[in-house]
């Protein structure tokens, strides 16, 4: 352990041996040599060489030895400059420790907008002195993403024939992103400057501290009287405030140096310094405990975190101990410091190791990225397919992890070249497609100009079916630039609409009595629905025929209305079938009722059409009546009681009574056409 090393100072292992055995006050002008030498270091800004022998070469101590002062730094005062770093950061800010509690993300997976509301989250969320580290990382990140997509919007900008110069682009995303970094900016400049007057005013006040411990050498009173004082300026000095950070070290070292020689080079009453020796002893072996439980701890960067806390607590609250104990205790806190260390060395090699299979894999993407870039599909549908791809490889990409930080730009550069190379093979596609739309967007206006210049026609024999050619000709009319597609299909389906809406309007009006005569059947039709019967057949029969008159006197209806007659026959024939008769004369009425719906003295067609119907069904049934007597050829052995002979023989009885219907309804028929 190197005696340059600040926390050794703490315990007074910088003191310089006499071979005098007699304690003596130091002379004023050796006191001034040292206290010259500490202020000018102090004001350097530089760390106070208290060790330096010239310093304090003619100070004698009580039964000191002289020893040694090597001048190389060892490993471990290596570590332990690290951890003092650490410590003057959060010397300027207690809460300033609270950094280490803000969790840490993987901003390089994140996108632009989750970035955004990320910064956003901590500026909320946490202490501004705390997330100065995680501002820049997602700063970084942001910019670094957001510059990717400046270069595609350039080239595409370019590709359509822009001009670089008058290049500009922007969106939400950046502006709320500005808005938050602006926010930290503003914040973090206002704590800095509110913080200064504050740390100058405390390292004021700890200079002054330092120079009453000075002046208690020289001071002649009671030594229990001394002690007291030493004991007070101890404690204002623990309660000063934090300082700047630059000057943590030193005033440290300079306020540690003048406490062991108030120790060391004073008449002082050996029993009230052997009280705090022992004080300082006890509490020292608990840190030294307490760090070599953590030298166990398998969460590398918590453990590192608390060390530095133990290390804080060496140098600012405990005094020096015994000088028999100095050299183990501090060397067996330091061998736990190098535990510490060495097992969080190892967790980063650790994590070396994973960020170089991160960058085997993001190898591996941007070569995945280069081959769909050379794909030679040059379709509509490919390179659609083709921008999907790339954008799932471009998530992959980020979302694979750190890198090696020597390798990290040129991976980044590697990156955006291949997918700059697929964006300009993109752009160039496109480029060319869109002079395909720029035509079939002059196409489709002219059927736009064709469309409004007959939308006030009313020649509709002619102008229908003009109409009708160009609606045809859009659908098979290719895409259009996508800015202009919602606009001319407005436009064109605006005068299309105008003329039909015109057309059908004239029409209705035109056939206004068939609308009319529409209103009356649905109101007829809702009238039979809520009809009840009398339980007389015969009262029965002449309502519903009074229905089917009255139904049929009111004519016509629109040829899109015609629905309507199928419904009031269908409600018909539901009335009929709750009549109380015999089924097959029942089976006439209705037929008969039928027969009225379909007679036309100026059209036979409906009529027609029943008749062949009839006679089908009247060959159907006569065949099947020939096969049910042929297969009772088969039973002529079989007894006339047999239950199969006699299904047969009723089967045939109703087939001929269900012919005998249909050939009534036959002689019907044909007596409509008379």
């Amino acid at each position: 352990m190197s005696e340059n090393d600040n926390l050794q100072d703490a315990d007074g292992k910088k003191e310089v041996e006499s071979t005098e055995t007699t304690p003596t006050q130091p002379t004023e002008i050796e006191t001034n040599a040292v206290d010259t030498e500490v202020n000018n270091d102090l004001e350097k800004g530089s760390e106070i060489k208290t060790v330096e022998t010239e310093a304090v070469d003619n100070v004698k101590s009580e039964d000191d030895d002289v020893e040694d002062t090597p001048t190389t730094k060892a490993p471990k005062d290596e570590l332990v400059d690290e951890i003092e770093a650490s410590n003057a950061e959060d010397a300027e800010d207690e809460s300033n420790a609270e950094r280490h509690e803000v969790e840490e993300k993987d901003y390089h997976a994140m996108t632009m907008d989750e970035l955004t509301a990320e910064i956003g989250r901590l500026l909320k969320t946490h202490k501004i002195q705390t997330i100065s580290k995680h501002v820049n990382e997602i700063k970084g990140e942001f910019n670094a993403k957001y510059s990717e997509l400046l270069d595609e919007k350039k080239e595409e900008f370019i590709e359509d024939g822009g001009n670089e110069i008058d290049f500009y682009y922007t969106n939400d995303t950046k502006k709320q992103f500005n808005t938050h970094y602006k926010e930290y900016k503003q914040t973090i400049n206002a704590y800095y400057k509110e913080r200064e007057q504050n740390l100058k005013q405390n390292l004021d006040t700890r200079l002054e501290i330092i120079e009453d411990i000075k002046g208690l050498l020289s001071v002649e009173e009671n030594m229990g009287t001394t002690y007291k004082t030493f004991k007070e300026l101890q404690e204002k000095w623990r309660n000063a405030g934090p300082i700047p950070r630059d000057k943590y070290n030193n005033a440290w070292n300079t306020y540690h140096h003048h406490v062991e020689r108030f120790y060391d080079f004073l008449h002082l009453n050996n029993d009230l310094r052997d009280m705090d020796f022992k004080h300082n002893y006890d509490q020292k072996l608990k840190i030294i405990e307490r760090a070599e439980e953590l030298a166990e701890d398998e969460n590398t960067n918590r453990s590192f975190r608390e060390l530095q806390v133990l290390h804080k607590l060496w140098k600012e609250e405990l005094g020096p101990v015994g000088k028999e104990h100095r050299e183990a205790i501090w060397e067996r806190f330091s061998n736990a410091t190098k535990a510490i260390h060495d097992k969080r060395q190892s967790y980063y090699a650790d994590m070396d190791k994973a960020h170089e299979k991160n960058l085997e894999r993001k190898e591996e993407i941007i070569a995945q990225i280069v081959a769909v870039a050379e794909d030679k599909g040059n379709s509509h549908s490919a390179w659609q397919k083709k921008i999907k791809d790339i954008e799932v490889l471009r998530d992959a990409f980020f979302k694979a992890g750190k890198v090696p930080l020597k390798v990290n730009e040129s991976t980044w550069a590697k990156f955006k070249g291949a997918v700059r190379t697929f964006n300009r093979g993109k752009n160039s596609f496109y480029k060319d497609l869109k002079k395909d739309q720029y035509d079939n967007l002059k196409k489709k206006k002219d059927l736009i100009q064709i469309a409004e210049d007959n939308k006030d026609s009313e020649d509709f024999a002619t102008v229908t079916p003009l109409m009708k050619k160009i609606q045809n000709e859009w659908k098979k009319i290719g895409h259009v630039p996508r800015r202009d597609s919602d606009k001319i299909w407005k436009q064109f389906k605006a005068a299309c609409n105008h003329y039909f809406d015109k057309m059908h309007t004239e029409r209705k009006a035109q056939d206004q009595h068939l609308y009319d005569a529409f209103d009356k059947k649905a109101k007829l039709l809702d009238e039979l629905k809520t009809l009840e019967l009398t339980e007389d057949p015969k009262a029965d029969i002449k309502i519903l025929q009074d229905k089917i008159a009255e139904w049929k006197t009111i004519g016509y209806v629109p040829q899109n209305k015609r629905y309507i007659d199928g419904k009031f026959y269908k409600a018909i024939d539901d009335k009929f079938d709750k009549l109380k008769m015999d089924k097959s004369k029942l089976e006439m009425i209705k037929f008969e009722s039928k027969l009225e719906n379909l007679a036309d003295s100026d059209d036979t067609r409906l009529l027609d059409n029943e008749q062949n119907f009839i006679r089908k069904r009247i060959t159907e049934i006569k065949s099947e009546i020939n096969q049910l007597e042929n297969n009772l050829q088969f039973f002529s052995n079989v007894k006339s009681d047999n239950p199969l002979v006699k299904d047969v023989h009723k089967n045939i009885a109703n087939h001929k009574k269900e012919l005998d219907t249909w050939k009534s309804k036959l002689t019907k028929v044909r007596g409509m056409y008379s």
